[in-house]
């Protein structure tokens, strides 16, 4: 398939994604409604991909006319035990969503119906390796819930709506998908609920250009990682962004994360099913990162990435141990309790392979804010783990429309400088966003690696300079703006306004003969 005819099955999913999110919002507020649609998205992704898993099984083991929506429930139970150790889950034929929307209409009871079959799905993984990768996934998209309807009857309607919409939307051949139609799916539905939402829909939610340029950075000469993460994984995408990059196969041990928010929580791990990455390669943690991180034992990660959220209050000085955490307790001082920026900044440095990258998204402040952020930062520089910093374009994120930097580390560096790059200009503006495009996105990478100044654009500083600044990490302390104000020859335009002196002399002689010649022949 051409990439035009891929851009154009895209284009379409979008209109008829769009459509429908608006056709069936009704009553219910849109940023709550994404959890009935993309609960729904995955009820249907995981049906067709446990299908199309069995029926190729049973097929290539003779049976040519194997059809597993078909088989009676009784005759399924016999391969749940190997299905739930290779596909993480297990749903019987008459649970499938293709079999539960064939009886919805005349369906009395859809509700309840929706409910047991989503507890069903759980509970097939109760007590298996992915328990915890399937527990509490459908707790969202409640069934029961007024905001569908202040009675059964029309909850049931709703619901009957949302499995027809969700049905009917053109995902392709599962087998053969000319497009990731479900995980494009997703991504369209977060970014169409980010953008309506504001902050409190785009807080978690990076965009795409973005989470890409950051996972490029993180695996510049690569062509494999151990493992991704991400302390403040959102969403998910970020993380799923290096699936395109390197390609799936290329993270060798998974996708790692953690994420404090429960929906957001189960977003992201609904947002790796439905890129079809099975649950041995994600380990996703719910809680707080900063007091209570996961992942403590883990090997440390060759790439991470994160866009944590913007200076949100943190326990800081307020819990004694923290001080003597392994993490924090290198740079001798904790971030402020108001300001948590470093605080995940270091936490990232903590858990980053001695060969590895990170590419972390910086609000402003944190990189020239004096006290304990500026101890941090002289920690940072004097180790010379500060690779690069980036500004980047504002007006990118959803919420917001201040700029923002990239703050890059590396434990083994090259030279004992920091690259500062200013791409605060590269973007196009696209409805009411900017956008980083692909060639804006490869200037920056270019430059990030050779490493060389160009003018108005980059300046590779030595550590002992930003010492010298206070260890300030603004970009546009070190690269120069462009004089864009056009030169202007001031003795020219002396000249040019004398001869316009002149010239209005001798018209008002002329208009002054004029007018007396006119009052003489009066």
């Amino acid at each position: 398939m051409t990439p035009q005819s891929k851009e154009a099955q895209r284009a379409e999913l979008h209109k008829t994604i769009w459509r429908m999110a608006n056709d069936l919002r009704g009553s219910v507020d849109g940023w709550d409604f994404k959890s009935y649609v993309l609960g729904m998205l995955f009820y249907r992704f995981i049906s067709e991909n446990l299908t199309t898993y069995l029926n190729k099984l049973e097929r290539e083991a003779g049976d040519a006319d194997f059809d597993y929506t078909r088989l009676c429930d009784k005759d399924a139970e016999f391969g749940r035990k190997d299905t739930v150790d290779e596909k993480g889950f297990y749903i019987l034929p008459s649970e499938l969503f293709a079999n539960v929307r064939k009886r919805a209409a005349g369906d009395e009871n859809l509700n309840e119906t929706l409910a047991r079959v989503f507890k069903n799905i759980e509970g097939s993984a109760l007590g298996t390796d992915s328990e915890d990768a399937l527990k509490g996934l459908f707790d969202d998209l409640d069934v029961n819930s007024p905001k569908l309807g202040n009675t059964v009857a029309k909850r049931n309607e709703k619901l009957v709506k949302l499995l027809d919409a969700i049905g009917d939307l053109n995902l392709g051949d599962f087998s053969n998908h000319a497009i990731d139609s479900f995980g494009d799916a997703y991504e369209y539905l977060m970014t169409m609920y980010a953008s309506n939402a504001g902050k409190s829909g785009g807080e978690f939610f990076t965009p795409q250009e973005v989470s890409e340029l950051l996972a490029r950075i993180t695996v510049v000469g690569k062509k494999s990682v151990n493992k991704v993460y991400d302390p403040a994984v959102g969403s998910g995408s970020l993380l799923l962004k290096f699936a395109k990059v390197l390609g799936k196969d290329n993270v060798r041990q998974g996708f790692f994360g953690q994420e404090i928010n429960l929906t957001t929580y189960n977003l992201a791990r609904i947002n790796m099913f439905l890129h079809d990455t099975n649950y041995e390669k994600f380990d996703l943690a719910h809680g707080d990162t900063l007091t209570d991180p996961h992942h403590w034992d883990d090997e440390p990660f060759e790439a991470i990435v994160s866009n944590p959220p913007y200076s949100i209050k943190w326990a800081g000085d307020a819990n004694p141990l923290l001080i003597n955490d392994p993490r924090y307790a290198p740079a001798g001082v904790l971030a402020p309790k108001s300001k948590a920026d470093l605080a995940f900044t270091m936490h990232m440095l903590s858990w980053l392979a001695v060969n590895g990258t990170a590419a972390i998204v910086q609000f402003p402040g944190a990189l020239y804010r004096s006290g304990a952020e500026q101890k941090i930062r002289k920690y940072l520089v004097d180790k010379n783990y500060v690779d690069t910093v980036i500004e980047l374009p504002r007006d990118l994120f959803f919420g917001t429309a201040i700029s923002t930097c990239v703050l890059v580390l590396k434990k083994s560096k090259k030279d004992n400088s920091v690259l500062f790059i200013d791409a605060s200009a590269e973007f196009k503006r696209l409805g009411n966003k900017n956008k980083l495009l692909p060639e804006h996105q490869q200037k920056v990478l270019d430059a990030f690696t050779v490493r060389e100044d160009v003018d108005h654009f980059t300046k590779l500083v030595p550590n002992d300079n930003i010492a010298a600044n206070d260890y300030n990490l603004t970009v546009s302390s070190y690269v120069e703006k462009e004089d864009t104000t056009e030169a202007v020859d001031i003795t020219a335009l002396n000249e040019q306004i004398a001869g316009i002196v002149k010239r209005q002399a001798e018209l008002r002689t002329q208009i002054d003969s004029i007018v007396a010649a006119l009052e003489g022949a009066s």
